[in-house]
């Protein structure tokens, strides 16, 4: 469903992705695991159409996707999901989930004035699809709270089910349980093997938490600077000497510098 060719990006003299290369197959959960500045956010944003690499291809479907601006990619059916989740603070969640809904025809001033009974029938559904997936994730009793009263996992919540409403063949998560409590990572846990198993959904998932990793992804990928240094299932990634060395000498080099 989604490859990325030999893909290249510099910032000046520093090398965040030097030629690397990795494919998601459809229905699948993927992780995407690396040791801090290894690559990991730069190659989410290229593939996102958030930055552009200095070369190299990004297929989606098929269909290169290299260099689309991101509202082209979230249309073709490839989603993602932010570190931090932001949500407009004066909207209520309920608000912000009709905001992401795909194709809204009361959104065209012509439509306005000639298909208002189209357009009731639309909102009806779009509004019971709302509340379905505010149920889905177990926020639904927040629906007509302020997003600027949500906790931090909360917020996490609402974008995995604005993500949702969209119905994305694919969605890209950036690190969704940071910040959140351990009854929360169960929670995502249980969605996303349900949105696999049920719906058919693929994900490529950037994530620290190596239990998380292990518990949903059926593949992973280890990036470190830049390059392809494993991949493979979950339980060989935890026992890869060259994966070991490269988190173990990272972290043993961070506290030398300290």
């Amino acid at each position: 469903m989604l490859q990325a060719r030999d893909i290249y990006k510099n910032f000046g003299g520093i090398k965040a992705l030097n030629g690397f290369s990795f494919q998601v197959e459809p229905g699948t959960i993927v992780g995407l695991i690396g040791p801090n500045g290894s690559g990991k956010s730069t190659l989410f944003n290229i593939i996102s159409g958030f930055l552009k690499a200095d070369s190299g291809q990004v297929l989606f479907n098929n269909r290169d996707i290299t260099g689309r601006p991101p509202y082209r990619i979230a249309q073709s059916g490839l989603v993602r999901s932010f570190q931090i989740s932001k949500a407009p603070e004066k909207m209520t969640v309920l608000e912000n989930m009709l905001l992401a809904c795909n194709g809204q025809i009361g959104e065209n001033m012509l439509q306005c004035l000639f298909r208002f009974k189209s357009i009731a029938a639309q909102e009806r559904e779009n509004l019971r699809e709302a509340l379905s997936y505010l149920n889905f994730v177990g926020i639904e009793h927040l629906a007509n709270e302020y997003a600027a009263n949500l906790s931090g996992g909360q917020r996490k919540l609402l974008s995995l089910a604005r993500i949702l409403i969209r119905n994305p063949e694919m969605v890209l998560l950036d690190e969704p349980t940071a910040g959140v409590n351990p009854t929360l990572t169960k929670k995502f846990m249980s969605f996303l093997k349900e949105l696999r198993d049920k719906q058919g959904k693929t994900f490529l998932i950037v994530e620290h938490d190596m239990n998380f990793i292990s518990a949903v992804c059926d593949r992973v990928y280890v990036l470190d600077a830049g390059e392809l240094l494993a991949q493979g299932l979950p339980k060989q990634i935890q026992t890869d000497e060259k994966v070991l060395a490269a988190y173990l000498g990272r972290r043993a080099q961070q506290q030398k510098t300290r």
